[in-house]
């Protein structure tokens, strides 16, 4: 499972097969990746945002921790689809709802990966300015540019910024909390307990929608794997990657937030910084706010890259995608992102918590009703080569992914406690949003009894692509389905 030397820097594959000769890399990759992902100071926010809006410290580290494992056990699902299909993660969408129909889903997770790559944007954009002395417009274009030139090399630089990137934040976080905890009485704070439900649920469902909005894009990092890679394994290399480095940051955000008397929000970054002091050290924690941000808004980038071939070549009926076109795609992604970035730069925290909260409408349902198919109805027996033929097995439109997904959004509408939107049932629960919980447990009921009884033909077997050294198109998938 060593990584092939002469796999190319620049990724050659978008979002077609992945052939079991350039399979490559370790589980130790996933584990580093998603722990560098989240060891990031927009999860530092987001565990802030527990104590900003009204929670203590202790029942919100209580409920960000349960959040994290809830959340963590489906993101970590989907990461173990990626080394068994060899695909990104949406378009094995299509076999839920259809070769078209997964536009459907696709389309709201572009969305999403916008939204994500804007609010880190300004965070690091803020970093950037203090660490040369720009304004943080000209951070953030900086910042943008870094991450145009990685998304386009691809995987391989991904996964070795995502293991850099996991060394500097455990230094960067181990300094921050020496130094927090030698300024606050953490016992003190750890004994002031006024639990509220409303406050313990937001915590809950702060740290489970950060993990589950990583379903749509994790196993587009593990399907390079090889296939006999166990799922046990990648499951918790993936998860408690992304549980322990989320869940770390987000504890240095609750103690932060407690110990700011309200000068944390809208000054998030300096305020973090300023935990160490002034001068080189302080330079030093700017580079690693920013260096930690590459890694996941990379990930939102080049994941919102695969949605749109996926999208595009579901209506098209191929699979490859050139070089140049990878590039207008990355630059229109990106570029659209930074421009949301600078207009929006100074409405960041209250705005960031609406917009995450709001998107756990979107994605639970997808996440419950591709893992309930995954492992309990097709049990893993996927026919890829018919997902880029919408004459095969899975059709154009597939009616009963469609319809459970759209009940699934529309079942958690008298739940949602969100700016854009609240339900009218939130105030009789006392204002708790348990609309995450409605939107996984009831879709996934649905289409576990509707599909047991109404699905599709599903193979014996996995079917895979003969293994060719060309990128496969429509007429070749056609020709070995």
């Amino acid at each position: 499972m060593a990584a092939n030397d002469t796999t190319p820097l620049i990724e050659r594959r978008s979002i077609d097969y992945i052939p079991e000769a350039e399979r490559h890399g370790r589980l130790l990759s996933q584990f580093t990746l998603w722990m560098g992902a989240n060891l990031q100071i927009t999860a530092i926010v987001t565990g802030a945002l527990a104590l900003v809006l009204g929670g203590d410290v202790f029942w919100s580290l209580i409920g960000l921790l349960i959040g994290q494992l809830i959340g963590g056990g489906v993101m970590a699902l989907h990461a173990a689809q990626g080394p068994k299909l060899g695909l990104p993660q949406m378009i094995s969408s299509q076999v839920q709802f259809g070769v078209y129909g997964a536009a459907i889903p696709i389309v709201l997770v572009c969305l999403m990966y916008l939204g994500f790559t804007a609010t880190g944007t300004v965070l690091s954009g803020q970093a950037l300015g203090q660490l040369f002395g720009v304004s943080d417009s000209v951070g953030i274009l900086i910042f943008a540019s870094v991450i145009v030139l990685v998304t386009v090399l691809g995987y391989r630089v991904i996964h070795f910024i995502g293991r850099v990137a996991s060394v500097i934040g455990v230094i960067a976080f181990v300094y921050l909390f020496s130094r927090l905890m030698s300024q606050t009485d953490v016992g003190a704070l750890l004994q002031i307990r006024h639990f509220s439900w409303s406050s313990f649920l937001l915590a809950v469902s702060l740290a489970a929608s950060w993990q589950i909005a990583f379903g749509p894009y994790v196993a587009d990092y593990s399907r390079y794997l090889p296939s006999q890679t166990s799922s046990v394994k990648t499951f918790f290399a993936a998860g408690a990657g992304s549980v322990i480095g989320a869940q770390v940051a987000m504890v240095l955000g609750v103690f932060a937030a407690a110990m700011s008397n309200g000068q944390f929000a809208g000054h998030e970054v300096a305020y973090i910084v300023g935990l160490s002091g002034t001068g080189a050290t302080a330079a030093l924690l700017y580079f690693s706010i920013a260096f930690g941000k590459v890694t996941i808004s990379t990930l939102n980038s080049y994941g919102s890259f695969m949605c749109i071939a996926t999208i595009i070549s579901g209506f098209r009926g191929r699979l490859e995608v050139t070089r140049l076109q990878r590039l207008v795609f990355v630059l229109v992604i990106v570029g659209t992102a930074t421009l949301i970035a600078l207009l929006g730069q100074h409405s960041f925290l209250g705005a960031f918590k609406s917009f995450i909260l709001f998107l756990l409408a979107f994605f639970t349902p997808w996440s419950a009703i591709n893992l309930v198919d995954y492992y309990c109805i097709t049990r893993e027996r996927y026919d890829v080569p018919a997902l880029a033929d919408p004459n095969a097995r899975y059709g154009r439109w597939n009616l009963l992914g469609i319809s459970v997904y759209v009940f699934g959004v529309l079942v958690q509408l008298p739940f949602i406690s969100t700016k854009f939107y609240t339900g009218p049932l939130v105030a009789a629960l006392g204002d708790v949003d348990i609309s995450w919980i409605i939107g996984l447990v009831l879709p996934a009921a649905l289409y576990y009894v509707c599909a047991k009884k109404w699905h599709g033909t599903v193979p014996d077997h996995l079917i895979l692509p003969k293994e060719q050294g060309a990128l496969l198109t429509t007429d070749g998938l056609a020709a070995q389905a």
